[in-house]
């Protein structure tokens, strides 16, 4: 298997964040056609936006407050699995080979909090000629009942378990903003841009931006951090918005 490329389509970017369990109907469909135009082995994975953080923040669960109410993990991964549902309907009706994945179903997380993540199934999809479509989730968590699993750790897991060939993260932002609203052109170290990072404007129980960063950071893999005006550029093997790490080369 070659090694795929990881795309994660934000929260804010495919729902209206601040509007509970809405769907960016629009701006999904033009995000669809642009990655139907790509013909590489590709994973995608989706936040949770105005579905899962809504539900989460509802009722008190992060990725490090776990909660053994049975409601809690209903409401959120059915949440999640609606929202997957769109998005997977919008790639396939342009084209796209998307099939669902949904983590609930898979992973958990140990009592020091590590993830496991089993990705044979992924591997196979992507053998197939499919594009696997995972989202946040909930997950299973030893002495916590459940917590939440972001995207941002979806990314990473299976970027390390496949050695991506790139990784994109498509924001709400064209890239990290410095001081004055640029984009900073690149990331080595994250104490370089501490001071720049907060969190999500809107509700967001995952990190915001500096859990982005530090986790990309991470990465063997190539990894950029652009705006929904990025996708087809970094698709095409460009560089767009914020390079993340010192293995990044273009």
């Amino acid at each position: 298997m070659s090694s795929p490329t990881v795309l994660k389509l934000g929260g804010s970017v495919v729902t209206e964040k601040d509007q509970p369990e809405t769907v960016a109907t629009a701006r999904l469909d033009e995000l669809a056609a642009v990655i139907a135009e790509f013909d590489g082995s590709l994973v995608v994975v989706h936040g949770g936006g105005s579905f899962g953080h809504h539900h989460a923040s509802a009722h008190g669960v992060s990725r490090t407050t776990g909660s053994r109410d049975p409601a809690a993990a209903r409401d959120i991964t059915n949440a999640m699995r609606t929202l997957n549902d769109a998005i997977v309907d919008a790639l396939a009706d342009a084209g796209v080979p998307a099939v669902p994945v949904h983590p609930f179903s898979v992973a958990a997380r140990d009592s020091d909090a590590d993830l496991s993540l089993p990705t044979a199934s992924v591997e196979a999809m992507l053998d197939a000629g499919l594009v696997p479509v995972l989202h946040g989730d909930v997950v299973a968590h030893a002495g916590e009942g459940v917590s939440i699993l972001s995207g941002d750790e979806l990314v990473v897991a299976l970027a390390d378990a496949f050695g991506a060939a790139r990784v994109g993260l498509c924001s709400a932002v064209p890239g990290v903003l410095d001081g004055d609203g640029d984009v900073v052109p690149r990331i080595d170290s994250f104490d370089d841009v501490a001071h720049l990072l907060g969190g999500s404007d809107a509700t967001d129980v995952t990190g915001g931006m500096a859990t982005k960063v530090r986790e990309l950071l991470a990465l063997e893999s190539p990894a950029y951090i652009f705006d929904v005006d990025g996708v087809a550029p970094f698709l095409t093997g460009a560089g767009p918005g914020t390079r993340i790490g010192q293995s990044s080369q273009d």
